[in-house]
């Protein structure tokens, strides 16, 4: 029976248990909420404006997450910037992630998961920095950086286009805290239960708009979820360092 929810699940499917093991099937769209990333941005920032005060940059983690943060950013009239955390894969197999590294070093591991493959330090440590040469590429690549070294003081908001395990938000989340913000946020449209309840530990506030109790992937719950190119994220970037928004 378990295996049949799951399987409905990945299917797409919104479903909900009900007494005696029966499932009742809410909707069989994925539960398509955002018609795109920059909908979505729009609908987290009218969220988010009771929140705001002062000043504040929003963190966006590329490539998706600078859609969704481009638009608080105007809402809010707060400044933009990046934090690119990595997710960390197994040196036996990219595929699966051990953890996740930010542009400052901060690394999160999931030690379990490392002691069950035979991870040896040596490799954690390559893959790791592997990663940080990888994020500073970007860093460079997308003109990120100047912003957050500037930062006196206020709220950060770390923005996402959606959150599954949690891991990279994490990461980035540890690494925005050592900036020392008087206020600390997590604005993601979409995120499973229990990955909140992880990041709330950490985040002084945490702005969701959507929690699906039959979580499967981000993606499914937007109509239109294509990539955000590179180039794309550079001229968002640029764009909003110009205006001094």
């Amino acid at each position: 029976m378990e295996f049949r929810y799951k399987r409905l699940c990945r299917l797409g499917m919104n479903v909900h248990k009900q007494a005696g093991g029966a499932f009742l099937i809410l909707s069989v769209r994925g539960g398509n909420v955002f018609k795109d990333r920059v909908d979505a941005g729009r609908r987290l920032a009218g969220k988010l404006v009771p929140y705001s005060e002062g000043e504040g940059i929003v963190l966006a983690i590329p490539r998706g997450g600078v859609v969704v943060g481009y638009e608080i950013a105007r809402r809010l009239g707060y400044l933009m910037d990046l934090i690119i955390p990595r997710k960390i894969g197994s040196p036996h197999n990219s595929e699966v992630a051990i953890g996740a590294v930010t542009q400052d070093g901060t690394c999160i591991v999931d030690h379990r998961l490392v002691n069950l493959l035979g991870v040896t330090r040596t490799e954690l440590e390559e893959k790791k920095n592997d990663e940080v040469r990888e994020i500073k590429r970007r860093m460079n690549l997308y003109g990120a950086g100047r912003m957050l070294r500037r930062f006196q003081g206020g709220q950060l908001i770390l923005v996402d286009d959606g959150v599954a395990t949690g891991h990279t938000m994490l990461a980035a989340l540890r690494t925005a805290r050592n900036y020392q913000p008087e206020e600390l946020i997590v604005a993601v449209p979409v995120a499973p239960r229990d990955t909140l309840e992880t990041l709330k530990k950490e985040a002084d506030r945490v702005v969701c708009l959507l929690v699906p109790e039959c979580f499967y992937a981000v993606g499914q719950y937007y109509e239109e979820f294509d990539q955000v190119e590179d180039f794309e994220v550079g001229e968002i970037l640029r764009e909003l360092q110009e205006q001094g928004v």
